[in-house]
């Protein structure tokens, strides 16, 4: 009989909830810094920061010691309760934020927050319509699902009425071009609410996008888009909710990654890189929108809104973002990662773009063009897998269409050496996979 801990046998027991994608083939068992160790004895260099979030790395000193004397004091209250965390943990957000940003609600996971966001935005403008890109991910609970686009709408019955998607302005596939050839944003985005429009029965609630789509393909906002998306919402009463689980807590090279453009939303919510890496998420809005949500009796009383323990972490987060200036950080090796994966694109054919901001970077392969259809996805998955052969972990776009397409997100706190080795290691597997197809 085979052992349960061995190869096919490790998801036996285990429910597959990441669609078509597989688990990854080893097991981890100890994680620190930017590095990961399976029980073979592998290490792996990790450039998603676990999913998307450990901006700190893995296992820091600060967020280990915080863990370990926060859960032997007060890990978890009845919901109604506030503590010295919950509070000070509220108050040192409104001071990172922009005003009117000084209410804050803290909860779990990205989903619930804009959960959350929307059912506040709902109850306060007393409308229903949500408004989202097409390539959008804002999680997998009801509200969230029926924002979310680029995957997971097929076979569930029917979405909540009233829930529109806007096309995405990406730069590098254009859909709506000008007589020079390039993405004419400002029409498309006319375009799309116009549509938008057509479909409304007169009761748009709230737009919500990332200011950096991630899932979507790591789709930067064209300059002066998001602005303009923030007028066509006062125009219609609409609030704006800004989605920066990914971006949000310097990972950018901001603080914020709307901070770029200037435009402060109604609503941000904020989810990964609060906790970094540990489960913690907070919706921030306006003493306004606060006070005609409460007259409204908003309720969203969850068994772990405002629990101690995560809040005593994400103030050790805001800590350490501070006290290491990581914006600076994220800035300078973000600039030495770009400068590398440029060089990457000069010497492949098959890399056809690199873009986004700061350490939240994608990279997008081309292999239709040499491989026919679908190639880029069969690339961009025998790229992952020499990656990890070589002891790099990447991740890609797990979606149809768009599995040539790299999220690269390494912790804050990587060093020089390994931003190189990350590149080194990605050039080779990019050699060695595209000579084997």
């Amino acid at each position: 009989m085979p052992s349960e801990t061995s190869g096919a046998d490790l998801g036996r027991h285990l429910i597959r909830y990441s669609g078509h994608a597989p688990f990854s083939p080893e097991v981890v068992v100890r994680a620190a810094g930017t590095s990961v160790f399976t029980e073979s004895g592998r290490e792996l260099l990790d450039f998603t920061s676990g999913q998307m979030s450990a901006i700190l790395g893995h296992s820091h000193p600060a967020i280990v010691s915080t863990v370990r004397e926060q859960v032997a004091h007060l890990d978890h209250l009845h919901s109604g309760m506030l503590s010295r965390p919950v509070v000070e943990l509220a108050r040192r957000l409104a001071g990172t934020l922009p005003a009117p940003l000084e209410k804050a609600l803290l909860l779990t996971t990205g989903a619930e927050a804009n959960e959350a966001a929307v059912r506040m935005a709902k109850l306060v403008t007393g409308r229903h319509e949500i408004v989202s890109f097409a390539r959008s991910w804002h999680g997998m609970t009801q509200a969230a699902a029926n924002a979310t686009y680029s995957a997971g709408r097929k076979g569930y019955g029917p979405a909540a009425p009233g829930n529109f998607a806007l096309p995405v302005p990406d730069r590098y596939r254009p859909s709506v071009v000008g007589a020079d050839g390039e993405l004419d944003w400002r029409r498309q985005l006319d375009l799309g609410f116009e549509m938008i429009d057509a479909q409304s029965v007169g009761s748009l609630a709230a737009c919500l996008v990332e200011p950096i789509l991630s899932s979507g393909g790591v789709v930067e906002l064209p300059p002066g888009y998001l602005a303009a998306l923030a007028d066509k919402c006062r125009e219609r009463g609409m609030l704006l909710i800004l989605d920066e689980a990914q971006t949000g807590l310097c990972r950018t090279g901001d603080w914020y990654a709307f901070e770029h453009e200037g435009v402060v939303p109604d609503i941000l919510t904020l989810s990964k890189t609060l906790g970094a890496g540990l489960p913690l998420a907070a919706v921030l809005t306006s003493a306004e929108i606060e006070q005609r949500a409460h007259e409204r009796g908003f309720l969203f009383f969850t068994t772990h809104v405002n629990d101690p323990l995560p809040a005593a972490v994400g103030n050790t987060v805001l800590d350490v973002l501070v006290r290491d200036r990581l914006d600076e950080r994220a800035r300078r090796l973000g600039a030495a990662l770009r400068e590398g994966l440029d060089k990457l694109a000069a010497r492949h054919e098959v890399v056809g773009d690199v873009r986004g901001r700061g350490l939240l970077l994608g990279m997008e392969l081309v292999g239709d063009q040499v491989l026919g259809e679908g190639g880029a996805d069969r690339l961009g998955a025998a790229v992952t897998r020499r990656c990890f052969e070589l002891g790099l972990h990447m991740n890609i776009v797990q979606l149809p269409g768009m599995g040539g397409i790299f999220r690269i997100a390494p912790p804050l706190t990587a060093s020089d050496d390994e931003i190189a080795r990350g590149v080194a290691v990605l050039d080779q597997a990019l050699t060695d996979a595209a000579g084997a197809l």
